[in-house]
């Protein structure tokens, strides 16, 4: 197994807890594909706290290194964010993201309180859920007849590739992951088959690499 064909993330979402002074922080962590599943996890977390004076996070989406962000929301600078994002890395985990709900309690807790805060939160959430090895995928549009759909399902099925999306009608589409180090293999089977079209999704999906 060739360890750059896979990646690490968590298994499922998880939540922890830190009080410090009469603040409490809450994690969420949570598996990611994409900054817009961020975007409307995030969105849910406000309206789940609507009181909360701070939605700190951080994520990183891809194995490269590239696709990560994080913000303090209102503390002072690099007190949350980045003690969030420190975490996520110091896992070595991807596809992830975690956002810390604040509740002020009354007292000023200081830079040095605010980064132990942030940083013990977001490690404690990442310790109670399990972290797991997944396929890189590069994702792709497989469109077809609908006679052809026992063809194409078995190629996705032999090559382990995840789908993401399918539109069952006369003519098929499929949003598919194809496994990184099946890739060929998988693009050499639907080239054989007749009149199936497949192409390389532009959004990124699954870590997206190729």
């Amino acid at each position: 197994m060739n360890e750059k064909d896979f990646y690490l993330t968590i298994d499922k979402p998880s939540t922890a807890e830190f009080k410090d002074r009469g603040s409490k922080f809450i994690a969420h962590a949570f598996a990611i594909e994409t900054a817009d599943d961020f975007k409307k996890q995030l969105q849910l977390l406000k309206k789940g706290h609507p009181k909360a004076v701070h939605h700190c996070f951080a994520y990183r989406i891809g194995s490269d290194g590239n696709n990560f962000r994080s913000s303090d929301d209102g503390e002072p600078s690099g007190t949350a964010g980045k003690p969030i994002l420190g975490q996520i890395d110091s896992k070595g985990v991807s596809n992830i993201a975690i956002v810390v709900v604040r509740d002020w309690g009354g007292t000023l807790l200081g830079v040095p309180g605010l980064i132990n805060a942030y940083k013990t939160v977001a490690a404690l959430a990442l310790q109670v859920t399990p972290v797991i090895e997944k396929q890189i995928e590069t994702a792709y549009s497989i469109e077809f007849d609908y006679t052809q759909m026992n063809d194409v399902m078995m190629v996705l099925k032999q090559f382990n590739c995840s789908i993401h999306s399918n539109e069952m009608q006369l003519f098929c589409n499929i949003r598919a992951g194809i496994p990184k180090n099946r890739l060929n293999e998988v693009l050499n089977r639907f080239n054989d088959l007749q009149n199936i079209s497949i192409k390389k999704r532009a959004e990124n999906s699954a870590l997206n690499l190729c």
